[in-house]
């Protein structure tokens, strides 16, 4: 079952890391990372990941967003999408090339509302990610909140442990037949290479 435990966590942020001059190339599609004080688990290895990549070439943004205080599930998400679209833009990239876009355990609802109406080069969910979003406690989600109908027709994949995915059999996306990678370890070396792997097939 999806479960989501709060944490205090730095307020809101965002950080650009730029590929160092050692980086063997340089790519002109940042990778944006999202995830939120909403629930700690989205910000878990986050921070190594866009590092990491940062040295292979890429930009990497990561914007920890803020929940805003709301009774209703739908303005909340909205309140996330728009304040992601503000960090995107302060950040310089919010034009040219669309995002590679990432969220992993429950930032993949902010993830899926953001692309629900703003462009995206690809979409990467990780981890604990919710089958419906009926599965969120309403402690975080206090009113029924609408299941994505967006069109998976643009890259998209999905990186979790294998009793994650066994789980997600039922998600919308793996029905669709999108990409799903398993791994012992999100935030080992293996989930790494799976990442570089796949933006790699995808030419990015």
């Amino acid at each position: 079952m999806f479960r989501l435990k709060r944490s205090p966590l730095p307020r809101q942020y965002t950080v650009v890391r730029s590929p160092p001059p050692s980086a063997p190339r340089e790519c002109p599609t940042p990778l944006l990372f999202v995830s939120s004080k909403w629930d700690p688990h989205s910000v878990h290895g986050i921070d190594k990941l866009a590092t990491t990549l940062s040295t292979k070439g890429f930009t990497c943004i990561h914007s920890n967003l803020t929940p805003l205080s709301s009774n209703d599930s739908t303005a909340l998400m909205n309140g996330f999408v728009s304040e992601l679209k503000s960090e995107l833009r302060m950040s310089g990239h919010g034009s040219f090339f669309p995002p590679v876009i990432i969220g992993r355990s429950a930032a993949s609802l902010i993830v899926q509302a953001y692309i629900s109406s703003n462009p995206v080069s690809a979409m990467l969910l990780m981890g604990d990610i919710p089958v419906t979003n009926a599965d969120v406690p309403k402690t975080f989600l206090p009113t029924p909140l609408d299941e994505f109908n967006f069109e998976p027709k643009f890259p998209i994949a999905l990186l979790a442990t294998s009793t994650q995915m066994e789980r997600l059999a039922d998600h919308r996306l793996v029905r669709a037949g999108v990409q799903t990678y398993t791994t012992d370890d999100l935030d080992g070396e293996d989930a790494l290479l799976k990442i570089e792997s796949w933006l790699d097939v995808l030419g990015i």
